[in-house]
């Protein structure tokens, strides 16, 4: 069938996580000096009002701090760069779309004192909920990680902390309380967002958690391949 022929896709409903993420980059270029009040107020009162992924994109095409939150509205959609559709889009979901969708998992929940676990964060959830006292667990995101997924991982830590394992790609924002403790991301696992968001929540006392590049994506993993 030609292409031209081919009937357009259906739009695809914003999560609240999207509308969110939209909120989050008009902050951040409110706080860079780009949107004077009146238009703040227009796009967040457009954001909370957005239906549909493809209401959200314009609130955020001109703004630098939302590139990539852009692009990843884009493959969710299945809108081209060019603005068309691309014909990969008209035959199904892309190729990069998480394994499930955000939210459609329940929430994890752990407890580690004087110990530790390996804990596999399966796809679909969206929130984490860790406790740790003199302990820590070893915390995989592979799986839940995707484009366009937002995961919470909120932890209350006491003289403890966490090791959690990224895929690559994976933007961190860290918005934890510490108290003489921090946490630790390494560089190779600093993503760009493509890959989805992980934001670090919760308080730590004389704590803290290590965010790192699972095995297998590391260089030198790659290497022994070889």
């Amino acid at each position: 069938m030609p292409q031209s022929e081919l009937p357009p896709p259906p739009r695809i409903r914003a999560a609240d996580r999207d509308r969110d993420a939209v909120l989050g980059v008009i902050t951040d270029a409110v706080s860079n000096g780009r949107l004077d009040p009146e238009e703040t107020a227009e796009r967040q009162d457009a954001a909370i009002a957005a239906k549909f992924l493809d209401e959200l994109m314009p609130l955020i095409e001109d703004l630098p701090e939302g590139h990539d939150l852009y692009s990843t509205l884009q493959l969710q959609s299945g809108i081209a760069p060019s603005g068309e559709i691309s014909p990969r889009a008209q035959r199904g979901p892309a190729p990069l779309s998480p394994i499930a969708p955000p939210g459609s998992s329940n929430p994890v929940n752990s407890l580690a004192v004087l110990s530790g676990r390996e804990v596999d964060v399966p796809a679909g959830t969206a929130e984490v909920t860790t406790y740790a006292l003199m302990g820590g667990d070893d915390i995989d995101l592979c799986e839940v990680m995707g484009p366009g997924v937002t995961l919470t991982v909120t932890s209350f830590a006491m003289w403890a902390g966490h090791t959690i394992y990224v895929p690559p790609g994976v933007r961190i924002r860290d918005e934890t309380i510490n108290l003489l403790a921090g946490n630790e991301v390494k560089r190779d696992a600093r993503g760009d967002g493509s890959n989805g968001t992980l934001v670090l929540k919760g308080f730590s006392l004389m704590a803290g958690h290590d965010v790192r590049l699972a095995k297998g994506y590391r260089p030198k993993d790659q290497r022994s391949l070889h």
